[in-house]
């Protein structure tokens, strides 16, 4: 079940002049019967709102005062988000006649036309508050409050991610949290431009839209629904034909090649959008390899396994990524204890849809092809994966067929693709010619295999402009400013000492190596970065410089790309 939660908003949503009919409760409780959650997230105040609606105990949380507070109706607790309004705010509102005036735990809310006098307010008293409308009411709260961060609030205590939940409403301060949900839904009545983002407008207005929203939910898990955030797709690398992408959801990878062949720089490169787009992984990772990753807890080392019960506490909070390290287990025990593991994430995976993604290093000794799924559900619960081997063919025949997309890399990656094809009894497909430094992509169960060039992670783009910066290339990779008559034999070992060079050498010098263009194809060929030596011989070629002009040009041009590279490394090593 991809779907756990229903966000919705209030009046003009499931209220129609603030009542909320029979069938759009029934609604609801269908939605609860299901396993499901319901948080209400509206602008009115608490009391305000268990005075007309009688059904709190339909919602897992209750988010009032447009985000600023979280009401827990099993146990009646609130969570305030916020400092209470600043007495001399509603002082001021009241000395001026401001009426209506409602003054909440955290907000302050009037109506139309006041919002003159209210901004006028803030500013006379210096205060650091935003007002926000909402079709004709007008709301003061502190900054950075509004629907979205309540119920981002409210979902960390559920447990649950905003990727894993609906958001339904009408109005213009329904924008923020509908776009932190997963699918972004609008009632008929929803303002338009409400409608212009959302995934699915519905055919009935208010209560009626939202019950038939209920039903889609019940039917189908929205699976006929791709929401704008699985457009997020994950870039795999660049084809012939431009980027080639894999979804952010519901699909399994599986990248195989020989070792030192670049599957865990893929893969590194993969878990780092992840981890942007907000998306929740674990990954098990037999041989320590990506105990530095960023953007993760790491959890074991040589010493110790991480127990179960470790992982699901950090797997609990749905922004926290996993690394389990199982150095610490002698080989042939791994597969066992992953096996419990599983068990657990399975179970866990059941019941809140996370981690979003599970991944799995040397998955042919995590899932051999020996391996017999416990019960049936096992294997359907591994959909979202990204499995990693050096032998795809003794991963478990189980799950092959659940690969929607085999990336095979390295000199040896012809072989890997034939014989993942030879394990599920597929004809050998027909592949183009690589390029050195390409992998094969095939997309399943019939698509074409694709020649890559494979995305590289920005932690290792980092890397890679440090150490042209400051590291130290060889005899062969540096540049040696020799002038027109070989009289000098100055080395610039990296790109910090050749600005340092450039800086101080004769123009004669300068201009010999200019005009021929040598700059260029020492950052085309040395560096290996092509669009900055596309920049350095675009200033080779300019005529209507000067010289002082085009040494400024060339020197600036290495320091917007790599200053911050080399300042960088220097505070590491300062440190």
């Amino acid at each position: 079940m991809r779907y756990q939660v229903l966000a919705t908003d209030y009046d003009g949503t499931i209220a129609t002049h603030g009542v909320v009919d029979d069938d759009t409760v029934g609604a609801l409780e269908r939605l609860r019967k299901s396993g499901r959650r319901i948080v209400l997230v509206t602008g009115r105040e608490l009391e305000d709102l268990l005075k007309v609606f009688p059904h709190s105990e339909l919602f897992d949380r209750i988010v009032t005062e447009n985000g600023a507070i979280v009401y827990n109706p099993s146990d009646r607790s609130i969570t305030q988000l916020g400092d209470p309004p600043p007495a001399a705010l509603v002082d001021a509102l009241r000395a001026r006649g401001v009426q209506p005036l409602s003054v909440g735990h955290v907000i302050v809310s009037s109506w139309e036309p006041n919002e003159a006098a209210v901004l006028d307010e803030i500013r006379r008293l210096g205060l650091e508050l935003q007002v926000i409308f909402n079709k004709g009411a007008v709301m003061v709260l502190p900054s950075g409050v509004n629907k979205a961060s309540g119920l981002l609030a409210a979902l960390g205590q559920l447990s649950l991610s905003p990727h894993n939940a609906i958001g339904v409403g009408d109005a213009e301060n329904d924008h923020a949290f509908l776009k932190i949900c997963e699918c972004a839904v609008a009632v008929a009545n929803a303002l338009p431009t409400l409608k212009a983002g959302a995934d699915i407008v519905t055919e009935g207005a208010r209560g009626a839209g939202v019950a038939e929203l209920v039903d889609h939910v019940l039917a189908s898990d929205l699976a006929d629904v791709v929401p704008m955030h699985e457009k997020q797709a994950l870039t795999v690398g660049e084809s012939r034909e431009g980027p080639l992408t894999a979804p952010v959801y519901g699909n399994t990878v599986l990248i195989c090649g020989r070792s030192g062949s670049g599957k865990s720089t893929l893969a590194t490169a993969m878990l780092e959008q992840l981890a942007a787009h907000g998306y929740q992984f674990c990954l098990i990772d037999p041989e320590g390899d990506f105990s530095a990753l960023e953007h993760a807890i790491v959890l074991g080392d040589a010493q110790r396994a991480p127990s179960a019960s470790e992982m699901l506490d950090v797997l609990s909070h749905a922004e926290q990524n996993l690394v389990l390290c199982l150095l610490g287990l002698a080989l042939d025990d791994r597969p066992a204890y992953f096996q419990q593991l599983l068990s657990h994430l399975v179970a866990f995976r059941g019941r809140v849809s996370r981690p979003h993604w599970l991944v799995l290093d040397e998955a042919h000794h995590l899932l051999p092809a020996t391996w017999s799924p416990p019960h049936d559900g096992v294997v359907p619960a591994l959909e979202t994966a990204l499995l990693v081997t050096v032998h795809p063919e003794q991963v478990a025949p189980s799950v092959l067929p659940q690969v929607d997309l085999l990336v095979a890399v390295g000199p040896a990656a012809d072989e890997s693709v034939d014989a993942f094809a030879k394990a599920l009894g597929k004809e050998q497909p027909n592949r183009p010619e690589r390029q050195e430094g390409e992998a094969l992509v095939w997309r399943l169960p019939d698509g074409n295999v694709t020649a890559v060039r494979l995305e590289v992670p920005q932690g290792e783009r980092q890397r890679h402009r440090r150490k042209y910066a400051e590291g130290t290339l060889g005899p062969d990779k540096s540049f040696y400013f020799t002038g027109p008559e070989h009289r000098l034999n100055l080395r610039a070992q990296n790109l910090a000492m050749f600005t340092q060079i450039a800086h101080g050498i004769d123009d004669d010098t300068w201009l010999h190596h200019l005009r021929r263009g040598d700059y260029s194809h020492w950052v085309r060929d040395a560096i290996k970065d092509d669009e900055m030596a596309e920049e350095v011989g675009a200033i080779e070629r300019g005529a209507h410089m000067s010289v002082g002009e085009t040494r400024t040009a060339v020197i600036d041009a290495i320091n917007r790309r790599y200053a911050t590279s080399a300042t960088e490394s220097s505070k590491v090593g300062n440190r």
